[in-house]
C-alpha cells in the first residue's frame, strides 16, 4: 500500500542561474503531480525570476532583487527590504523548504525561516550545510561531470516519498502582447521553409565554439532554411562579423531585441535550435518543442546537458573533457575542446533532424 503523501506547503530555494533554475522545474512538477493541492512557494533572484513567477507550478515567487541591492551597495534600505521578503514568506508557514543550491547565498537566508524542516542533499558548499536540520545523504558529488543535476534534485523529492519517474519542465505560455512582438520580428519568415535558430555566443570564452565552424554552418543552412540569429545587444559585433564573413544577408538578426520570455517564444516557432552550453540552450530544451543541438567544449554534458529526446548533444572525446574550467588550463594543445567539434558535425545532425539534403 502506497504511504499517503500529506504535504501543504513546500518552499523551494534555487535562486539562480538561469539554467540552473530551470533544471529546478522538474522538483516542482514533481512536487505539483504527486500531491496536486500542495502550494509551492520559490525564492529566486531578480535575473531568473521571468521562468518562476506566473509559472503554472508555482503558487508564491519571492523575488530577491540582487541587482538593485548591488547597485545600490549596503545601505539600511536594502536590509529592510530583505528582512521584509523573510517576513512574507515565514507568513505563509510552510512545511518545510528544500534547499537545491547549496551555497551560501540560499545558507544566508535558511536562519531567517521559521520553517520546522529545512532539507537538502549532503556535500553542499560554503557553509550551506550548517543551516539544514534534515541531510539527505547524496548518491554523487554535488559537481559530479557525470551525474545529471536533474537528477540529483530529484533526489529531494525521492527522499520526500514521491514517484520521480516523470520527469517535465513547464513554462508559463507566452502572453498576447509577447506573442505578437515575437510575430511582428519573425513577419519574413518563409513558411515553406524549415527555421533554426543560431545562438552563438556564451559568457565563458573556453565556451565559444570556433567562429569559423559558425561560418562554415551559416553557409550551408543560408539557402537551405529560414535563419535566425539571436543573442544580447553586446554580442552584435561577434554576429555581424561571423553573418559578414559567411556572406550571409538574408538571416533575422533578433541580438538585443528580446528578453528571455520573447526568446522563448522565438524558439517555440522554431523547428531547431543551435547553442553552445548556455543560458539560451536551456530555455530551448525547457519549451520542448524544437530541436535543440548544444555544442560542449569544456564544461560537463552528462551533468548539466540538456534533459529529453529533443535533445541532441555535440561533444569533444578527449581525455582532458570536461574540465569545467572558463579559461584553458593547457599550455600546449590550448582550446583543443574548442577544435575538436567540427562544423561537418553539426551539419550533419541537422540534415539526420530536419532531413535535409
Amino acid at each position: 500500500m502506497e504511504k499517503e503523501l500529506n504535504y501543504k506547503k513546500i518552499l523551494i530555494l534555487r535562486l539562480s542561474a538561469i539554467g540552473d533554475t530551470i533544471h529546478t522545474l522538474p522538483l516542482a512538477y514533481c512536487i505539483k503531480k504527486n500531491c496536486p493541492d500542495c502550494q509551492i512557494g520559490w525564492v529566486v533572484e531578480d535575473k531568473a525570476q521571468l521562468f518562476i513567477k506566473d509559472n503554472p507550478l508555482v503558487d508564491k515567487c519571492f523575488v530577491l532583487p540582487k541587482k538593485k541591492w548591488k547597485q545600490n551597495g549596503f545601505s539600511l534600505n536594502n536590509i529592510k527590504e530583505f528582512f521584509s521578503i523573510i517576513d512574507d514568506i515565514n507568513k505563509e508557514n510552510y512545511d518545510l523548504v528544500i534547499d537545491t543550491q547549496q551555497l551560501f547565498k540560499t545558507a544566508m537566508i535558511l536562519p531567517f525561516l521559521k520553517i520546522k524542516r529545512k532539507i537538502a542533499l549532503t556535500g553542499g558548499r560554503e557553509f550551506a550545510p550548517l543551516f539544514v536540520n534534515e541531510k539527505v545523504p547524496q548518491s554523487h558529488k554535488l559537481f559530479d561531470p557525470y551525474y545529471h543535476v536533474v537528477n540529483r534534485t530529484l533526489e529531494l523529492a525521492s527522499y520526500l516519498g514521491m514517484d520521480v519517474s516523470d520527469v517535465k519542465f513547464v513554462l508559463k505560455q507566452a502572453s498576447q502582447d509577447v506573442m505578437l512582438k515575437v510575430e511582428e520580428l519573425l513577419l519574413s519568415l518563409d513558411n515553406s521553409k524549415k527555421t533554426v535558430v543560431l545562438c552563438p555566443a556564451t559568457t565563458w570564452e573556453n565556451k565559444h565554439w570556433l567562429e569559423q565552424n559558425w561560418v562554415e554552418s551559416i553557409k550551408w543552412l543560408k539557402n537551405r532554411v529560414n535563419l535566425v540569429v539571436t543573442g544580447t545587444e553586446s554580442d552584435k559585433t561577434l554576429i555581424e562579423r561571423i553573418l559578414k564573413s559567411a556572406d550571409c544577408e538574408n538571416a533575422i538578426v533578433l541580438a538585443g531585441q528580446t528578453n528571455l520570455e520573447e526568446l522563448a517564444e522565438v524558439f517555440r516557432r522554431s523547428d531547431l535550435v543551435v547553442s553552445p552550453d548556455s543560458g539560451s540552450a536551456h530555455i530551448a530544451w525547457a519549451v520542448s518543442k524544437p530541436y535543440v543541438v548544444t555544442i560542449f567544449t569544456s564544461t560537463a554534458e552528462k551533468r548539466s546537458g540538456p534533459f529529453g529526446e529533443l535533445c541532441h548533444i555535440l561533444a569533444p572525446e578527449l581525455d582532458c573533457h570536461p574540465c569545467l574550467k572558463k579559461k584553458c588550463p593547457k599550455k600546449s594543445d590550448k582550446d583543443i575542446c574548442r577544435f575538436a567539434i567540427k562544423s561537418s558535425d553539426l551539419i550533419n545532425m541537422i540534415k539526420k533532424l530536419l532531413h535535409l539534403e
